[in-house]
């Protein structure tokens, strides 16, 4: 049975090549392997943070306090539904997650970056770093899977000639009312030593500051009832990653490998 529901865009998205909710042109003949790429964007420093691979897992490092994005990258040539959990919850409905749930529509080889939990159809609260007990999952009784990040990626079944004229209608109707003159770039996309030192407290997200992020409803047709693909991204602190053999320290290779000629000067030079 194929899985039809409303799911959110936002008024202002950075796609390339298409409409928020214009349709491709044609089905790609070979899609590939990944539609999605998932990056954790600190908004703080305003910088990626790198990712760490152990054990098979993907991690990254959140500092307390700081507040950050999921973002997500359509590398597809069709319209991708991205649902989001954040330590086990929803972003959208903020409902215990799961993959049959709503989510973000991204146009093809669109970006968009998730900031935030979606409180309207024009305001978010911002994610951020801080203790277990204060993270959002936390404080509303499911603190059990604190500290994980998942985008579980639908792509779209293809659609007909008609339907896709209807859409791109409706698209234009809606940028002429007047919430897309005033709405605000969103970082949403469409909705549907130390090893041995004692760890820290773990690092879950919360229910930051009000923000401006406006969203609208499109509809969206999952080719199966199975992600095409799921990513997971673990975080916590550097010193908890650190205690957990995650080589978040790991010295530089040269390190390990040392070079008895590194300089190839020609002379020996004066001593400073």
């Amino acid at each position: 049975m194929k899985r039809i529901g409303n799911v959110l865009a936002t008024v202002v998205v950075s796609a390339v090549g298409a409409t928020m909710l214009g349709a491709c042109a044609a089905v790609e003949a070979h899609w590939p392997a990944e539609p999605a790429a998932v990056e954790i964007y600190d908004r703080t420093e305003g910088r990626v943070l790198p990712s760490y691979m152990h054990q098979g897992r993907r991690y990254v490092i959140g500092k307390p306090g700081n507040e950050y994005s999921i973002r997500v990258r359509n590398q597809s040539a069709g319209r991708v539904l991205t649902v989001m959990s954040v330590d086990g919850v929803n972003a959208i409905s903020g409902d215990t997650a799961s993959t049959a749930q709503t989510g973000y529509v991204l146009s093809p080889y669109e970006s968009a970056d998730i900031a935030g939990w979606r409180k309207s159809m024009s305001n978010t609260a911002a994610f951020y770093f801080t203790t277990l007990p204060d993270s959002y999952a936390a404080r509303t009784g499911r603190p059990d899977n604190v500290g994980v990040i998942g985008v579980a990626v639908f792509r779209e079944r293809p659609r007909r000639v008609v339907e896709q004229q209807m859409e791109r209608r409706e698209a234009a109707r809606d940028a002429a009312e007047p919430v897309a003159k005033t709405a605000k770039p969103s970082s949403a996309g469409a909705l549907n030593s130390d090893a041995a030192a004692a760890p820290q407290p773990s690092l879950g997200t919360g229910h930051g500051r009000s923000e401006s992020s406006y969203a609208s409803y499109t509809q969206f047709e999952r080719a199966s009832t199975v992600p095409e693909q799921t990513i997971t991204i673990y975080y916590d602190s550097y010193q908890n990653l650190l205690a957990q053999g995650v080589p978040v320290g790991a010295p530089r290779v040269a390190r390990w490998q040392p070079d008895p000629f590194p300089d190839r000067g020609r002379f020996t030079p004066d001593p400073h």
